[in-house]
């Protein structure tokens, strides 16, 4: 699916339009708030699939006899979640901020 990555490009290009409409800007610095915005949607979207990824994976890959690559995988599989958890805590804090 390698038109995924558009679809939160199109969000921040609608944005950043909509804001060169209302404020009567121009420029190509509002165009790049506007792709900013997107990016960082996107890379956070993108984090947080990796590391969910990573956790099934990771728990899949648990077999008996391997004491050395289960505790890697428990080690590895909790620093994923501490790693959403954070997410979580800064997506929450930026929300109260807003409101």
């Amino acid at each position: 699916m390698t038109w995924v990555p558009w679809v939160p490009t199109a969000v921040g290009l609608a944005y950043a339009f909509r804001g060169m409409s209302n404020t009567k800007a121009t420029g190509i610095a509002v165009l790049a708030g506007g792709l900013e915005e997107s990016f960082a949607l996107w890379g956070i979207i993108a984090m947080v699939g990796a590391q969910v990824a990573a956790i099934v994976w990771l728990g899949k890959s648990f077999s008996p006899g391997q004491s050395l690559r289960n505790l890697i995988s428990v080690i590895s599989i909790v620093f994923s979640g501490l790693m959403l958890v954070l997410v979580c805590l800064f997506i929450g804090s930026i929300w109260l901020a807003h409101h």
